[in-house]
């Protein structure tokens, strides 16, 4: 992973596009998230700057004569680093720290800053400088400028390509590597969802910061890690949980969503958010709390469409109702979200109700069923085994009966298989 230097607390300016499908009220919001993302990355905001411009302007992204004001807004409060709430092309980067003279992140740059700081494992380090590269390739030309000419003098001779186009040909090889590393991964831990195919599988998905790693720890007792900042948990865990009927549950934690999350890094998560993919029932974590808990709802949703997991069973949770100072929006998810629980992870409160809605969820969405078989048919033993939790086996002369539990839909195919054959 590309190493990330400690650094001492930078003062920043943060700027932000009020575009025409956008209200002021949510570029303050989108502007708010990215001070939170800042101060996790060790930066302090002095100024927030936004911008009314119909699209974004291809060459400065706020337009020239805004750049030129934030230029002399740098100057005048010694800021180190500006911040855009937008992804910058390699041009606007490139012209607006020409002008500003100052380090310009964007918000990508931000969130894979803060990842590869928080990364720990193996796994989520390897990640993460995936997701680097992949960012930092198109931008070689601004970020490696002493690397762009093409040096002659004595043993400098070289097979014709300049310097920028050696290191991207290194980048694009070390990427190959990553790929690789992370189908190994990937491969490992399709060995382990295989040999969770006897338990229900349950995922905490949600907005960063939404309160999983709480509600996680106070269901399993697991002890994770969990903080009041965006991003404190990279790594999936997994553990065993006890809901009172069911003593076969797997229940994991994930990492959070954020909205304009780069691209480049729900790619390179792939194989931990595979957690999400094989989970049989996932809960939606919400923050209750936040003025704009439905926004965060359609970027989760919106995240796991991207993830093909729309069709997985669900149950949203609001979480943080302790900290909900205005009743009304209690009484309006209640009639809006019929069917959601409100808890407070932190409190405990309402766990209970919790446990007791997903034990029906398991109850409804799973069944019982017998087959009988030809007695040399292993095969089809086989991929019942693979498909559903084998509860028992009986033999007879000629055939074999197998009791199983299954979900519906892989129900219903092991029958069409059974039927066919």
């Amino acid at each position: 992973m590309i190493d990330i230097p400690k650094k001492t607390t930078e003062r920043a300016i943060l700027v932000a596009l009020h575009t025409k499908d956008l209200t002021k009220e949510l570029v303050e919001e989108h502007l708010t998230e990215l001070e939170e993302l800042a101060i996790t990355a060790g930066a302090t905001t002095i100024l927030k700057v936004t911008q009314d411009k119909y699209s974004a302007d291809p060459a400065f992204y706020i337009g020239k004569g805004k750049a030129e004001e934030l230029a002399t807004l740098a100057e005048e409060n010694e800021i180190d680093l500006v911040i855009s709430d937008d992804d910058l092309s390699p041009v606007q980067l490139r012209n607006l720290e020409d002008l500003i003279k100052r380090k310009i992140v964007d918000r990508s740059g931000l969130i894979l800053d803060i990842f590869a700081s928080r990364a720990k494992s193996k796994e989520a380090k390897t990640q993460v400088e995936l997701a680097q590269l992949q960012y930092m390739l198109p931008r070689l030309t601004r970020a490696w400028t002493h690397l762009s000419k093409q040096f002659g003098g004595i043993g400098t001779k070289g097979p014709g390509e300049t310097q920028i186009e050696t290191d991207r040909r290194i980048i694009r090889t070390r990427i190959s590597l990553l790929k690789e590393k992370l189908l190994k991964i990937e491969s490992i831990r399709q060995t382990q969802s295989h040999n969770r195919k006897d338990f229900v599988c349950i995922s905490l998905v949600g907005y960063t910061n939404a309160g999983k790693s709480t509600l996680f720890n106070i269901l399993t007792k697991a002890g994770v890690f969990a903080e009041d900042k965006l991003f404190a948990t990279l790594d999936s865990t997994t553990r065993s949980v006890d809901f009172g009927k069911n003593d076969r549950l797997l229940i994991s934690d994930t990492v959070g969503f954020i909205r304009k999350l780069p691209t480049h890094l729900v790619a390179s998560f792939k194989s931990t958010l595979n957690e999400v993919r094989d989970a049989d029932i996932i809960l939606h974590v919400i923050d209750l709390s936040h003025a704009y808990f439905e926004d965060h709802i359609k970027v989760v949703a919106e995240t796991m469409k991207e993830l093909q997991c729309s069709d997985k069973l669900q149950l949203m949770v609001f979480n943080k109702v302790d900290a909900v100072e205005d009743k009304h929006r209690i009484e309006y998810v209640k009639h809006k979200y019929k069917d959601g629980v409100i808890i407070s992870a932190e409190r405990g409160i309402n766990i209970i109700a919790l446990k007791a809605k997903v034990n029906g969820m398991i109850q409804s969405s799973f069944v019982e069923e017998k087959v009988r078989l030809d007695i040399s048919d292993s095969k089809m033993a086989a991929k019942i085994h693979s498909l559903a939790e084998v509860l028992s086996t009986k033999y007879s002369n000629k055939s074999v009966q197998i009791t199983y539990k299954a979900n519906k839909e892989n129900s219903a195919k092991i029958k069409k298989m059974v039927n066919g054959a």
